[in-house]
């Protein structure tokens, strides 16, 4: 795990020393060194910078930027089956001199070019420069673990693993774009392949990127989707064996996880995922696997006593501390620099919290995520299930008075629910789908926070244009062929194309490493997700049981009453903080003054929005958060 950044400089007017201070702009991302490149040609400069956190061969014989004949590599993440690969290169005459993957990157792709993709089993964001073929490549993973910004602008190519290193680089401009705003405001993250400023993109998961540098030309390449394998037919398998088949994917992808030369640990949240992470790997360890949680003194939200029950029923070594919320919202001025482009899921909170944690005994943690979106746990899942029929069969006319109707009345007027967590946001959301409960709609209702009519309003009016709208998502993709669809499968192959790699993948790679913490996924081994994408449809959702097959597969390793019981997750009380000790903070960043700086947004709505939240209305805590997280991110970086 490190941090990458450089650049192709045709205009000429860059040095080493750029290179310099673009990457060490990361210092969180690779305190073990830095180490830069730099090459003067004939009609351009090139740069290319890296910072070490060492897991995989520890001396300086792996330091990056690291050569093999004509190719130079610069590489951010892992190759988790970099032992056989070399043991196939060594047959076929390659030599090596370092016992890194970082120098098996560089052999098979001189062996084998592009096809090397499909034979790396890992998280990866890296560019080969080929002098030989005077060229760049950038290659992101399948499922977008590892970011990957760049930017081509004026005879400029930039990349970094962060957004902050182009920033670095003197000639880079700081345009935000309205649109990206907009999205940013509706799902919490600004979605690939878009960035928060103009001209600068985030490469695509599965995708490479193609530079011939004597002719300019960039050109994007995908090489792996994820439909390709929910456009199969589904397996002819009984249930039985589909579990222990599925166990022993699970298990093969656990273990590449666990190697490195330096401590690994797993967060342990008490959830299905975790518990299913931790079980199968301490059922093949002879030693104990380091876990850790993070609890809260908010019982209602806090799972660690059942994260501490499971350690002690599975025998793992385990640590668990218990936050303040004072301490929670202490990280909150921090996460704009760390999250260098917006962002809004509060849960990066808690999940900094455990990275913190367990660095202080491991330098590798596994993260349990991208279980739901393969093998269907989100609550969404249920309702389309359980609720998109019904809904589509009430009369429009009666679903839009509905939904009329609950704009007149606020959830924190409704007794009993309002107590309940998370209502206010549900609330909200159930009067979006009541508008439109098509599976398309359904999954972007959900998933938004601003439906498409309020950044209407939100947003000034941009000079010689209408206003801003919302970039187009993955919502309305039409990969998933009529035969093989359903619409379980539709919304979680566009989940683990949107939110798993927008929001989750981005909270984890930041959290993690702004403690210089490697964070591993094991359930992204493109072989869980190429199996489970064939699997029938109701050994995931079965019955109304979300993640059917992952809790039998955990049931014969923890006792069902330790896993059976609503799921809580360390939730962040956002609606209570931002009436109560964060209100200073609204009112200063959401204030007539602060809103000025950018004229973005129309001052009187944002008003309207903090007004009503202020006075009761909880259900529009998130809009409010959201704003705020901008609020920050534009003083920090702007």
């Amino acid at each position: 795990m490190c941090g990458i950044t450089g650049f192709a400089d045709f205009n000429q007017k860059s040095s080493r020393e750029v290179v310099c201070q673009m990457v060490a702009s990361m210092p969180h991302r690779g305190p073990d060194g830095q180490s830069e490149f730099f090459e003067q040609q004939e009609v351009f400069q090139i740069g290319l910078g890296h910072r070490r956190l060492s897991i995989i061969d520890l001396s300086h014989a792996a330091d990056q930027p690291m050569s093999y004949e004509d190719l130079v590599v610069v590489f951010n993440g892992e190759i988790y089956n970099y032992r056989e690969i070399k043991d196939e290169l060594e047959e076929k005459g390659h030599r090596f001199r370092t016992l890194s993957d970082t120098e098996v990157i560089l052999h098979s792709w001189k062996e084998w070019g592009k096809a090397a993709i499909h034979k790396w089993h890992g998280m990866f964001a890296l560019v080969i420069y080929d002098r030989g073929r005077q060229e760049l490549i950038a290659i992101r993973d399948r499922a977008g673990v590892k970011p990957f910004y760049y930017s081509f602008r004026d005879g400029l190519f930039l990349f970094g693993s962060e957004l902050k290193t182009l920033m670095a680089h003197p000639a880079y401009r700081k345009e935000i774009s309205p649109d990206a705003a907009a999205s940013f405001l509706q799902y919490g993250a600004v979605p690939a392949p878009y960035s928060i400023f103009k001209s600068t993109f985030k490469l695509q998961a599965g995708h490479l990127l193609h530079i011939n540098l004597l002719k300019r030309e960039l050109v994007t390449e995908q090489y792996w989707n994820v439909y390709d394998y929910y456009n199969k037919p589904k397996l002819r398998i009984s249930l039985p064996d589909a579990i222990r088949e599925t166990e022993r994917i699970l298990e093969k992808a656990f273990q590449y996880r666990m190697v490195a030369d330096v401590p690994v640990g797993v967060f342990l949240s008490g959830g299905f995922d975790s518990t299913c992470v931790t079980a199968l790997l301490q059922k093949n360890s002879t030693e104990k696997i380091r876990t850790f949680t993070i609890g809260t003194t908010d019982n209602k939200l806090d799972e660690a006593p059942f994260a501490k029950q499971i350690a002690a029923h599975l025998g793992t070594d385990h640590t668990e501390y218990y936050c303040t919320a004072k301490e929670a919202m202490d990280i909150i001025p921090e996460l704009p620099f760390y999250y260098d482009e917006p962002f809004a899921d509060s849960s990066a909170i808690p999940t900094i919290l455990v990275s913190q944690l367990a660095r202080q005994k491991v330098t590798v943690a596994l993260s349990a995520d991208a279980g739901d979106e393969i093998f269907a746990g989100y609550n969404r899942y249920d309702y389309i299930s359980r609720y998109g029929n019904r809904l589509q069969k009430i009369p429009a006319p009666a679903r839009k008075l509905a939904a009329g109707l609950m704009s007149m009345i606020s959830s924190e007027s409704i007794p009993i629910l309002k107590n309940k967590a998370n209502f206010h946001s549900r609330y909200d959301k159930l009067k979006n789908l009541l508008n439109d409960p098509s599976p398309a709609e359904l999954l972007k209702n959900l998933s938004i926070v601003f439906p498409d009519r309020e950044i209407g309003r939100l947003f000034a009016p941009v000079p010689g244009g209408e206003g801003s709208e919302s970039l187009s998502a993955l919502y309305y993709s039409r990969e998933l062929k009529p035969e093989y669809y359903d619409a379980l499968s539709f919304m979680m192959a566009v989940d683990y194309q949107t939110y798993l790699a927008d929001d989750i993948l981005q909270k984890v790679d930041r959290a993690t490493m702004s403690i210089s913490l490697e964070g591993r996924e094991p359930f992204l081994d493109q072989d869980i997700i190429e199996w489970a994408a064939q699997l029938p449809t109701d050994y995931k959702y079965h019955k109304g049981i979300k993640k059917y097959i992952l809790r039998e597969i955990v049931y014969p390793y923890v006792p069902k009453e330790l896993m059976d019981r609503p799921k809580m997750g360390f939730g962040i009380p956002v609606a209570d903080w931002l009436a109560g000790p964060l209100k200073p903070l609204v009112e200063e960043y959401l204030g007539d003054a602060a809103l000025a700086r950018h004229g973005l947004f129309q001052r009187a709505e944002v008003q309207r929005l903090k007004s009503d939240f202020l006075a009761g209305r909880k259900e529009k805590h998130l809009k409010i958060w959201h704003l705020l997280m901008f609020q920050l991110w534009h003083e920090k970086w702007m």
